[in-house]
């Protein structure tokens, strides 16, 4: 006799990978310096310095980016704390 073993999903974890992907987007602005931006990212978004430093290259030169990505109400707050700080951000999908 073999024995079988099944895998099985909560609903729960379907439910989570079903869901939207959403993108915190960072636009490019004659305003903001490269240091503001980079230490609102690693303060609001979580980034390391590296890791910022590097979006704000790519804000800076594409004229937005993609800093993070999640679900909307796990952007909202961090898009709103960026919106304060005067950076121009968006929620995409």
């Amino acid at each position: 006799m073999s024995n079988i073993l099944w895998q099985t999903q909560d609903e729960e974890d379907v439910s989570v990978i079903s869901e939207k992907q959403h993108h915190l987007i960072v636009w490019n602005d004659e305003i903001n310096t490269f240091d503001w931006v980079i230490e609102s990212l690693v303060s609001v978004c979580g980034h390391s310095p590296e890791q910022a430093e590097q979006c704000a290259l790519f804000i800076h030169y594409k004229g937005k980016y993609g800093v993070k990505r999640g679900s909307f109400d796990f952007l909202r707050p961090q898009a709103e704390a960026l919106i304060d700080r005067g950076i121009q951000a968006t929620i995409d999908y």
